[in-house]
């Protein structure tokens, strides 16, 4: 079914991005994840490229269009092609909506371009190790002190380009005494003294992403490094949060589309008694089932991207795009694992990665459990 979201201005950028990938991503890959790092020298050529932060003014170096569409070309490019190290989509979908929404004018020129440049790198810090999506139960604090500065103390878990990053969204209690009102965002700054990186997580899949926890120990914040007004954090988040999990469906339905056609060129060609594997009825069943499954769940996530480019996504939509089509990648990476039999187990193969590397994407951006109660809740029940 003919996709009809996009443009010939968006084909010719979607060309851009696949050559790209193509030549400074695909090549290098396997290397980045034995490393367990993409080299920041990729974040300036993206940058160079126009690759990153396409939705920011130009007078602070962005692409100056505010169509999310470029967002989704970039994150699906790299989904094609399992480049699920490349750290991109957040820096593009989640950290600059915060920027653009609440960041003061100052702010804005300190920041946003060398994040349109690619020698800023970004990451948001709002999961805690005893503290998941409850984000009211936060227990990291940044109490405001008398020199005009906050007193941040806490620690952050599963942060996203967490070793690399320059530029550090913490979600904080300026208020302890309080529950969602006294959230805060603070921007924490490579060098600050007591912001410490931990370990670079181990994890079983998603290897060259840098994942990280990160420390905070007395480290004073400016007061002009607060994001938007003190104690409205928790509204920012929620208002964000439906474009991160539009970001994460996108790049789940293209890793489906992408398991799916690698599965299917495979059992054109793997035999078995005499025949290729996809001539036997079990196999044109289970292709047929996904095929048409992850279809759907493309014209549901375009649908979703229109929605969002009008302003008008409601966050129980963007949870059951989230929920929905990465569970349906896990099923797909599943099934196309067994359709290529014991090859399907073996590291070399990209359905093996694509499998280990699906699993994560059913936790973050809020677990599938939180996503449905979003959905409840929305029906009044």
């Amino acid at each position: 079914m003919e996709r009809t979201i996009f443009t010939e201005e968006h084909a010719g950028f979607r060309e851009l991005v696949a050559r790209f990938v193509a030549d400074e991503v695909v090549p290098h890959h396997a290397q980045w994840e034995r490393d367990g790092l993409v080299p920041r020298a990729l974040w300036i050529e993206a940058g160079k490229h126009g690759l990153l932060c396409t939705d920011v003014p130009e007078e602070y170096g962005g692409g100056g269009v505010a169509d999310f569409r470029y967002n989704v070309i970039v994150t699906e490019e790299l989904a094609k092609v399992g480049a699920s190290g490349v750290g991109f989509p957040l820096h593009n979908d989640v950290i600059v909506p915060y920027l653009l929404a609440h960041a003061t004018e100052e702010q804005k020129q300190r920041w946003l371009p060398g994040m349109a440049s690619g020698e800023i790198i970004t990451a948001i810090a709002m999961t805690e190790p005893a503290t998941g999506s409850d984000l009211a139960a936060i227990s990291t604090t940044a109490i405001p002190q008398d020199d005009g500065t906050y007193l941040l103390n806490g620690a952050k878990t599963f942060i996203t380009n967490g070793i690399q990053s320059d530029l550090v969204i913490v979600c904080a209690k300026t208020d302890p005494e309080a529950t969602h009102s006294g959230i805060s965002l603070l921007v924490v700054e490579r060098g600050m003294e007591g912001f410490a990186r931990g370990r670079k997580l181990d994890k079983i899949g998603m290897h060259a992403q840098d994942t990280a926890e990160l420390f905070f120990d007395d480290v004073r914040v400016p007061a002009e490094n607060l994001l938007g007004e003190e104690g409205q954090g928790f509204v920012y988040l929620m208002q964000a949060l439906p474009q991160e999990r539009l970001s994460i469906a996108v790049a789940a339905v293209a890793g489906a589309r992408a398991a799916f056609d690698t599965t299917l060129a495979y059992v054109k060609e793997r035999t078995a008694f005499g025949r290729p594997v996809g001539r036997f009825q079990n196999s044109r069943f289970v292709l047929a089932d996904l095929h048409t499954r992850i279809t759907i769940a493309e014209q549901f996530v375009d649908r979703c991207t229109t929605e969002l480019n009008a302003d008008n996504l409601g966050v129980d939509e963007a949870a059951m795009a989230k929920y929905w089509v990465t569970d349906l990648l896990g099923e797909v990476v599943d099934a196309c694992v067994q359709l290529h039999g014991g090859y399907g187990y073996m590291a070399e193969y990209p359905i093996a990665k694509a499998y280990v590397d699906a699993r994560v994407q059913r936790i973050y951006g809020g677990t599938n459990e939180i996503m449905k109660e979003i959905v409840g809740r929305s029906l009044g029940i």
